[in-house]
């Protein structure tokens, strides 16, 4: 990444951690962008079904994963992301896509193509007043030198509840063990594992509403501007 100028703040955490409306809301407080490394994931996961690539194939997934053109918009009050042009923020949030998704973001060459579209949001925004990039590796792999570097979990049975209400009434069991299982992908793949980030502080919102998660990470920023 290019010399910067304005704040980056990394925010990871296990599915269902709340990473998605905390970072949001730590963008819009401080008037930062937002980038959701795992809606491209995701639209990636998308694309590949549609064309019908065995996601079970990591070679077939690597070969094809130059192919779709994917976008993403850095509003945090008004996220987009589309792929070929086509506006996919629904598509991507389909029971389908999330079963897919994680042997997709395995594949060294996944992960590769979209670290390059990262990193080239994160210098686009960084001219600025900075942003808030939220997923699985960015303190560790995307952006190691963030100003600020979050770990954000829960317990599974907050995570589950917050994520079968998100699906609207879903099984929260199901979804926990889904969850469960997403994790040990995650935190076992070769490439990007999930894991804490050097220097990352780790924050349990179980505990809080989103609002103190919010208060809790704006202050470490304001913290980090000052140093």
């Amino acid at each position: 990444m290019s010399a910067r100028t304005g704040v980056v703040v990394a925010i990871d955490g296990p599915s269902g951690s709340g990473k998605s409306s905390t970072s949001r809301g730590v963008a819009t407080r401080l008037g930062l962008r937002y980038l959701d490394t795992g809606a491209m994931y995701r639209a990636m996961t998308w694309w590949m079904l549609r064309h019908g690539v065995p996601i079970d194939d990591p070679a077939a997934v690597g070969e094809r994963c130059g192919e779709p053109e994917i976008a993403t918009g850095t509003d945090p009050e008004h996220p987009t992301i589309t792929v070929d042009g086509t506006d996919v923020a629904a598509a991507i949030r389909t029971p389908e896509v999330t079963g897919a998704v994680s042997p997709v973001s395995a594949v060294p060459q996944v992960r590769a193509r979209l670290l390059a579209l990262q990193h080239a949001a994160i210098d686009g925004a960084v001219e600025g007043p900075g942003i808030v990039v939220e997923g699985r590796d960015i303190g560790a792999v995307v952006a190691p030198d963030a100003d600020v570097k979050v770990f954000l979990t829960a317990d599974a049975s907050a995570r589950a509840a917050r994520r079968a209400a998100e699906e609207g009434g879903s099984d929260v069991a199901a979804t926990e063990s889904s969850l469960l299982a997403r994790d040990r992908i995650d935190s076992t793949r070769t490439a990007s594992p999930l894991t804490m980030a050097e220097g990352a502080v780790h924050i349990d919102s179980t505990p809080y509403t989103l609002e103190e998660v919010v208060d809790l990470i704006a202050g470490l920023v304001e913290a980090a501007r000052r140093a």
